[in-house]
C-alpha cells in the first residue's frame, strides 16, 4: 500500500456514493459500531467524548493520530482500550532518549540452526509488528529515532537491511506527546507530523466528571470489555467511507480553507502572513474530507456538510501550521489562526454555499 490516502482498486464507483443495498448496509453497520465501541470505552473512559470521536474516526479512515496533553489524561488507556475492545494486536513502543531505530523496526541477528550447527542471520520483529502501535511519549525521543516510524506510517511496511516486511493489516499508529514546553521532549519533524490525521487534544475534565475518575480508580472494580467490530469490519469501512458522496462546493471549501494557512498565497488573509512560516499541505485538505465523510457515516448520514468540514478543521490543521517567531513572542496559537480562518471563511462565502 503506496499511499493510505489513495483509493483502492475496489473504490472505482466511488463518484456513484452509497447506492448499492450493501453499501447501505455497511454505512447502517458503521453507524452501529461507533455506538457499540463507545458504549464499551465508557466502561473505562469517564467523559472525553470528542476525543474519543476523532480516535474512531482516525480508525475508520484508516489513519494515524497523535494525542497531546499533560501526564495523567488517559491518553494511553484511550489506545490501550481501544485495541482490547477491537480483538487488534497492541503493542506499546515506550519512547525513551536512548531509543533506537532498530528498537522500533526490529533487527537481523545471527541464529545457529540446530540440526546442521550452520549460523545465519534471522530477522527479530520488533513491536512495530502489531495492528495498533501505540508510540507512548512519541516527542521524548530524538528526530531519528521517530522517523523510523515513517514508513510503516505511510506505506505499511518495514524495511531492514535491504528487506522489506509487509505489516498486518488494518494497522494503526496512535501516538501521544506531552506539551512542548515541558522539559525533555523533541519537536517532531514536520513530515512526520504531516502523516497523522488528527492531532487530538485532551484537556482536563469538569470537577464532577474527575470525581467519578477518582471513585472509579479507588474502588475494586469489574467488567469485561466486548468485540463488536473486528478487523474486517474496519476494512470495510476504509472502502465505504471512501464511497460516500460530497459535493464540488464542499470540496472546494476544504481547499480553500487549507490554501489560506500558506503564506505569500493570494488567499491567505494578512495575520497568516505576519504570524505562519509554513502553511498546511494538500494532505491536510485530504484528511479533512476524509474525516468529515467518517463524519457523517458515524452521525447516520450519507453525505457530508459544511459543518463537518469545519469540524475537523482544528485537529487536522493544528499540527501543520508553523507559526513564526513574532506568532511566539504574541502567543499566537494554530487554534487561534484557525478560528480565524474559519470566522472568515464562513458557508454562506462566496462560492461556498
Amino acid at each position: 500500500m503506496n499511499d493510505t490516502l489513495e483509493p483502492t482498486a475496489g473504490d472505482a464507483g466511488s463518484a456513484q456514493g452509497l447506492t448499492s443495498e450493501s453499501d447501505v448496509e455497511l454505512a447502517a453497520r458503521l453507524a452501529a459500531g461507533r455506538e457499540q465501541i463507545m458504549t464499551e470505552l465508557a466502561k473505562q473512559i469517564v467523559g472525553q467524548e470528542e476525543v474519543l470521536g476523532q480516535v474512531l474516526m482516525t480508525l475508520f479512515v484508516g489513519g494515524n493520530s497523535i494525542l497531546t496533553g499533560v501526564p495523567g489524561l488517559a491518553k494511553t488507556l484511550i489506545v490501550q482500550t481501544v485495541a482490547e475492545i477491537l480483538d487488534l494486536e497492541f503493542s506499546r513502543i515506550q519512547f525513551t532518549p536512548d531509543l533506537m531505530p532498530s528498537d522500533i523496526t526490529g533487527t537481523d541477528i545471527i541464529q545457529e540452526d540446530h540440526d546442521t550447527g550452520r549460523r545465519e542471520m534471522v530477522f527479530m520483529p520488533g513491536p512495530i509488528f502489531a495492528q495498533i502501535v501505540l508510540a507512548d511519549e512519541i516527542n521524548r525521543t530524538p528526530p531519528k529515532t521517530q522517523a523510523a516510524l515513517l514508513e510503516a506510517m505511510q506505506e505499511h511496511r518495514v524495511t531492514v537491511q535491504g528487506r522489506t516486511y509487509d505489516l498486518k493489516q488494518p494497522f494503526f499508529v496512535f501516538a501521544t506527546q506531552n506539551p512542548i514546553e515541558l522539559e525533555g521532549t523533541y519537536p517532531l519533524p514536520e513530515a512526520q507530523l504531516d502523516r497523522f490525521m488528527f492531532n487530538i487534544i485532551i484537556d482536563h475534565l469538569p470537577e464532577d466528571e474527575e470525581m467519578e475518575i477518582v471513585d472509579a480508580t479507588t474502588t475494586v472494580r469489574e467488567f469485561t470489555l466486548e468485540t463488536h467490530v473486528t478487523g474486517a469490519d474496519l476494512r470495510a469501512f476504509h472502502r465505504l467511507v471512501r464511497r460516500v458522496p460530497i459535493a464540488d462546493p464542499i470540496l472546494r471549501y476544504a481547499v480553500h480553507l487549507v490554501r489560506m494557512t500558506r503564506p505569500g498565497n493570494p488567499e491567505a488573509p494578512d495575520f497568516v502572513n505576519q504570524w505562519v512560516q509554513y502553511g498546511a499541505s494538500v494532505r491536510a485538505a485530504q484528511f479533512m474530507v476524509l474525516g468529515a465523510k467518517a463524519k457523517a457515516l458515524m452521525d447516520g448520514r450519507y453525505h457530508v456538510a459544511h459543518e463537518d468540514v469545519r469540524a475537523l478543521a482544528a485537529p487536522v490543521m493544528r499540527h501543520r501550521i508553523l507559526t513564526n517567531f513574532r506568532a511566539e513572542s504574541e502567543r499566537i496559537t494554530t487554534d487561534e489562526i484557525i478560528s480565524r480562518l474559519l470566522a472568515l471563511a464562513p458557508v454562506s462565502a462566496s462560492g461556498m454555499t
